[in-house]
């Protein structure tokens, strides 16, 4: 039974969520670990093209001009519904070819824990909702 439309999103944005965590965790216990390179995780884009989907909402779409019948056919982007882990580089690696900020990820750990409880909140109220309605019901009877 589904809850709502959106109940099924919010459960997998908190998996993707919990993943990025365990990422930004290990990345801080190989801050001293020559050669490691920062993981991270992309899944944003691909829940936005979800909930698109979910809600029928319109994104306008900007079609590719074809002026010649040899041009390559764009593919449509497909939701596997798995996250993708990429490693984040950017930062000037150490001496040890280690390139961890720790500024960088303690600031990503506490922007994705603020986000994770607000899943969490938001599913709670959710949930609250549809017992509430459950409640209503069973005592009208």
């Amino acid at each position: 039974m589904q809850i709502s439309r959106a109940h099924d999103l919010m459960a997998k944005a908190l998996d993707n969520r919990a993943l990025r965590q365990d990422l930004i965790s290990s990345n801080i216990s190989n801050a001293d670990t020559p050669f490691y390179r920062p993981r991270d995780v992309n899944f944003e884009n691909h829940l936005a093209a979800k909930a698109q989907e979910i809600f029928h909402a319109q994104k306008p779409r900007l079609e590719l001009a074809v002026t010649h019948a040899m041009h390559i056919q764009p593919k449509a982007n497909a939701y596997d519904g798995k996250p993708t882990v990429f490693v984040r580089d950017g930062h000037q690696a150490r001496n040890d070819g280690n390139s961890v900020d720790l500024d960088v990820e303690t600031t990503e750990m506490a922007k994705n824990s603020t986000m994770f409880n607000a899943l969490v909140a938001a599913l709670k109220k959710d949930g609250a909702i549809f017992k509430s309605v459950i409640d209503s019901s069973s005592k009208m009877q």
